[in-house]
């Protein structure tokens, strides 16, 4: 069968896969000191404006790190924007993996937060963000 290029499923495929690209690119490990390394997991979000802001976890000895997906959600608030399309997080060895409960509450908190698009694993899986969130704050 022949995918048509106004398919909207081929349309999130590719969305998947160019922001697992850019989330993949950013998880490059790096040692900032004995107590501090950050790029284990990066991550990538799809504004609804069209742009990418991508961000890495930040581990500390003293816990007081951040997440790539709260970090890379920062970034987009500090150029001003406030709507997530969709948001995926991938280690460094490529795994797609769900975002934790704060990242989860974090984004509850946004603008249009109930539709988020979520992937949660490397097979594609997609769920809006109030799927994640039966409980909210």
């Amino acid at each position: 069968m022949m995918k048509h290029k106004f398919n909207s499923k081929l349309i999130q495929d590719e969305q998947i896969e160019n922001l697992y690209n850019m989330a993949k690119s950013v998880a490059i490990p790096k040692v900032i000191n004995e107590q501090m390394s950050s790029g284990g997991v990066g991550a990538a979000i799809l504004t609804k404006q069209g742009n990418i802001y991508t961000g890495v976890c930040i581990d500390t000895d003293c816990s007081l790190g951040m997440c790539a997906e709260r970090n890379a959600l920062s970034t987009m608030i500090t150029n001003g924007e406030y709507d997530v399309e969709m948001i995926i997080a991938v280690t460094k060895v490529g795994k797609v993996i769900p975002p934790c409960g704060a990242c989860r509450e974090f984004m509850w908190q946004l603008k249009n937060s109930r539709d988020i698009k979520v992937v949660l694993d490397n097979e594609e899986t997609v769920v809006n963000l109030e799927d994640l969130m039966p409980f909210p704050y």
